[in-house]
């Protein structure tokens, strides 16, 4: 199955990256272009600011924001702060490693390494960003608002965010300073179809039976990359996973790949289902017993 964007074209090979498993997985990853970031940035900006303007709407029919002005501006500030890094945090370090931003232009955080992407990774790259953008662009909404714009600080300050702005042009994985200290890429996701068809054609057909045992070697961040592997069908890569699930649990080969791993994942997807409904969520192979 060749490689495909959600346009039926090739990407372009400066684009795509050997992006390994733990497991021997090769998912060969699209990193995401300049503008698709962009965008995503965009949409989530406007959400975050939509949310400061109605905030700000609640302070003033409430009558607060005509009390004490700079003590309340001071606490607008610091509720922005942690309004927009909490955003982009939280979402990145859930399950699906994306803003809604990202969400609807397609893209998602991974680990450069191949491993699970870490809260550690996504804190350092999202406080990046303030000193990235926001630091300068808070110094000089400052200035203005005090009527003391300085040219030289001023011009210093768009020079700086430019020169962070217009980085990820410049590198050939389209990193901000924040993916290379944190080890990150953002990546386009590929969406084929996986339920519908795959669901579809084993319908009729019995499905295999897994031992706990067998279904307690992986967790959530295991099923996301065989789910990643399921969708892009590449034959060679469900034969590894495969593999590499009959070895670990023991299981002999009856030489239908692609069966047997839609019916682990079908399998796996259940249990850790009914763990969370019962307070158990196992985020990945190491977590025993969570």
């Amino acid at each position: 199955m060749r490689w495909r964007t959600r346009r039926g074209q090739r990407p372009p090979a400066t684009l795509r990256r050997s992006f390994v498993t733990p497991e021997g997985v090769d998912l060969r990853l699209e990193l995401a272009s300049a503008g698709a970031r962009a965008g995503a940035f965009l949409i989530d900006a406007l959400i975050l600011f939509g949310t400061l303007i109605a905030i700000t709407v609640l302070l003033v029919t409430a009558g607060i924001a005509g009390a004490g002005g700079e003590i309340v501006m001071i606490l607008w500030l610091v509720g922005a702060f942690v309004l927009r890094n909490g955003w982009f945090m939280l979402f990145e370090m859930g399950g699906r490693g994306a803003t809604p931003g990202k969400r609807l232009t397609g893209l998602r955080v991974v680990a450069r390494d191949g491993g699970r992407l870490t809260g550690g990774a996504v804190i350092a790259r999202n406080a990046m960003r303030e000193i990235e953008l926001f630091l300068p662009l808070s110094f000089l909404g400052m200035q203005a608002s005090q009527g003391a714009a300085d040219g030289f600080l001023t011009l210093f300050a768009l020079c700086w965010s430019g020169i962070f702005l217009f980085f990820p042009l410049f590198n050939r994985d389209r990193l901000r300073i924040g993916d290379l200290l944190a080890g990150t890429w953002v990546v386009q996701n590929v969406r084929a179809k996986l339920g519908d068809d795959l669901v579809a054609a084993r319908a009729q057909q019995p499905r295999r039976t897994f031992s706990d045992a067998a279904l307690d070697l992986y967790g959530i961040y295991e099923l996301q990359t065989l789910e990643d592997v399921l969708r892009k069908g590449r034959e060679e890569s469900i034969a590894t996973v495969a593999a590499t699930i009959r070895r670990k649990a023991g299981i002999p080969d009856d030489y239908d790949d692609v069966g047997f791993l839609s019916d682990y994942y079908a399998a796996l997807c259940a249990r850790l289902e009914r763990g969370m409904l019962v307070g158990r969520r196992r985020e990945d192979k190491h977590a025993v017993g969570r």
